[in-house]
Formats: C-alpha cells, structure tokens, sequence
C-alpha cells in the first residue's frame, strides 16, 4: 500500500508529471492551472529539473518543444485563452514529432470568460485547434488521484508515440481536494528516454524514419554531434530536412496520422458502471462524471436500466466500445459543460435511430446529479410514450 496523502488537483498533477520523468518547466501564470506552475516551481528544482515562468502561453509552448528535443521530458499549464494561443506551436510538435505535455486546466470562454469558474469548452479545441490533417492524444480525468497517475500515462503516450500529448482538467478537479494513495513504484511504469551511450557506433540516428511503433521509439538525448538531427515544421523526409514533393508529403501526413488512428483501441481509456443491461447510457466525463453516477445510481433505485459510459481518453475516442453500447441502448444522456461537443461526435458512430437528451452547462457551474436525472427520467418518460 502506498502512502496515503490529502492533495489539490492542480499540485496533483503537477506531482505526478516530476513523478513521471518531468524534468522541464516552462509556464506563464493563468487561472485556474497557476497552482500548477506554483508547485512546480518549488519541487523540480528538488530534483535537478529547471522551472521557467516565460513572458507568454506561445513561448512556453515553444520552451517545451525545445527542452524535449534537447532531451529533457517536457510540460507546460494553462487555461482556455493561453491553450488558444499555444495550438500554433502543438501543430509543430505534431509535425516534428516531439514529445511534450500541454495541460488546459478549462474554465468558461469565450475569450477571457469566466477566469475562476469551471466549463468544458475545449473538447473541440483539443482534437482540432491547430490545422492541418492530425490525429491528437487528449486525456482527461475525474479525480485527484486519477490526476496524479494519468498524468504519468500522458508523459507515457508522449514518448512511444512521439507526439504532443493534451491533458485536460477543469476548474473544479484543479481546485478540489481529496485523499488517495500514492502508488507503488512498482505500480508506476516510466517510458524512459534513449540516451546517446545506447546508439551503437555505426548507428545514425534518423527519428523520422519509417516505424511501425510495435515497439517504443523515444526521442534520444541530444548529447553528442552523432544524435544530432535536422527539426523542422515543414514537410520533410528521414533526415527531418524538408522535401516539398507530393509523395513525400503525402507520406508523411497519412503516417504522423495512422501511426495513432491505427492504434485508437490501445490507446483509448475509459470507464464504465452498470452498462451490461443498461437501456439508457449517460455519457460524462471529467469532474460531471461525478455527479452522473451518484444519478446513475439514484435513477436504478428508482428501477431505471441506466449505466454510464466515462471516456477517460477523451482523443482518439473509443469508438469501438461505444459503437457496441450504442447498438444495446435505446437512448442516451449526454452531460457536458458545454453545448454538446462531444455528444456530435459520439452520435456519428452510429446509424440507430437513438432518443437522445443533452443536458448541458455553460454558466460556470458545475452539472448536478438532480440535473442529469431529470435528463434521464425525461428521456425514459419518452421512450416509454414511443
């Protein structure tokens, strides 16, 4: 068992990113994610890691990119307006497949919105705020203690799969308390980097080249001339030099893109809670999650075969499980802090014709449980008339 501790979740996660090999920091304050940027500055020194607070969201975006390729695991914090401002250089990481965290702690937008009050604006931006053809990994949580262990599994993904990684909280999981146990070390596992000592002599390394990630493929420390290489936002080839022909470029995309596509259903998190029989699936996520299952569990008292589907990943979805749910369901409540971004996407997996009820949010509070069952007894009064 491991010990037990009383934590915020912006310090969780930022305990657990040192945990996971975080060794660079590079941040500008914004509200609700500063505890992030706070804890951070006062722990990573502790263990030989660097905190930067840099001048704005865009150059800590591009601190990180750095830091990563010169090989140290990287991360920076934000909040809705600052994730805006940093989807320029997340598309560079794309391109030149460096390794890095963003975490957007979301609050109420547009704009400067509502800076201290919780939403779930950014799920779009998450998957589609840089341009261009991409896929994006994008994790969100729904307690502190989930905090503090997916955030290492974020530091994970970005290293095997070379890619940024998003990591999504809110307001209230940021700034909640709560109790869990820290885990084992032998619970937490660790991609680590590759350094220069394990390239061979007559090695060149080539981090472009051609990979069918069946096995990890990190970004070695820049140590030495031989493991140095060219980076680049422009379409390149193995070298990283850019290379503007058709086939190269078309290569490049379709693989930076299936090289997660392909790989959805290892990648893809999520929960579930009394779905086996269920003819009514809630779909929730991040801290509403919380008040749909105490609805959950209020609606089956009440003999309603509800259960309650919990993407954890949030990009890419997991499409393969909710195509199965949603064939099982006769309808589905969608719980959202916003206006029903994820419930589009999710009803595009399937053709049934599904009542659907979407309750939503966007004052800057947070779903209740009384909500979210008023959604589902509405829905179940319908399904009942049909």
């Amino acid at each position: 068992m491991g010990e037990r501790v009383l934590m915020q979740g912006n310090e969780a996660c930022a305990l657990g990113a040192i945990r996971g090999g975080c060794r660079f920091y590079a941040g500008y304050p914004i509200t609700p994610s500063s505890e992030i940027a706070e804890t951070m500055a006062r722990e990573l020194p502790k263990v030989g890691g660097v905190f930067i607070q840099m001048e704005d969201e865009i150059a800590s975006a591009a601190a990180i990119i750095g830091a990563s390729l010169a090989g140290a695991k990287s991360m920076t914090a934000t909040s809705g307006p600052g994730f805006s401002l940093m989807q320029e250089a997340i598309g560079y990481a794309v391109m030149a497949e460096t390794p890095c965290v963003f975490v957007n702690v979301m609050r109420g937008g547009p704009s400067t919105g509502l800076p201290t009050q919780p939403a779930q604006g950014d799920i779009m931006q998450a998957r589609w705020g840089t341009h261009g053809d991409h896929e994006i990994i994008a994790l969100y949580p729904w307690s502190v203690g989930e905090t503090y262990k997916l955030i290492i599994k974020a530091f994970n993904y970005a290293e095997y799969y070379r890619t940024p990684v998003i990591f999504l909280m809110d307001e209230v999981l940021g700034h909640m308390r709560e109790t869990f146990e820290l885990p084992d070390d032998k619970e937490v596992k660790i991609l680590p980097r590759l350094t220069e000592s394990e390239l061979s002599e007559e090695e060149i390394y080539t981090p472009f080249s051609e990979q069918d990630f069946a096995e990890p493929t990190p970004t070695p420390l820049i140590e030495m001339g031989r493991a140095r290489f060219h980076v680049s936002g422009l379409v390149h080839d193995e070298s990283g030099f850019p290379q503007a022909s058709f086939e190269i470029s078309d290569k490049l995309v379709r693989r930076l893109s299936n090289k997660i596509r392909i790989h959805a259903d290892q990648i893809a998190m999520y929960d579930e809670y009394m779905t086996d029989d269920a003819e009514i699936l809630v779909v929730a996520y991040g801290s509403v999650a919380r008040s749909a299952i105490k609805a959950v569990k209020i609606a089956r008292q009440d003999k309603i075969k509800v259960g309650l589907f919990r993407p954890i990943t949030i990009w890419p979805v997991a499409a393969t499980r909710l195509k199965k749910l949603l064939t099982q369901v006769d309808g589905v409540v969608f719980a959202e802090m916003n206006l029903g971004q994820y419930a589009k996407e999710v009803l595009s997996l399937t053709k049934k014709n599904l009542k659907v009820k979407i309750v939503t949010k966007v004052g800057g509070r947070l779903i209740t449980p009384e909500e979210i069952l008023e959604g589902i007894n509405s829905l179940q009064t319908e399904m009942i008339e049909f």
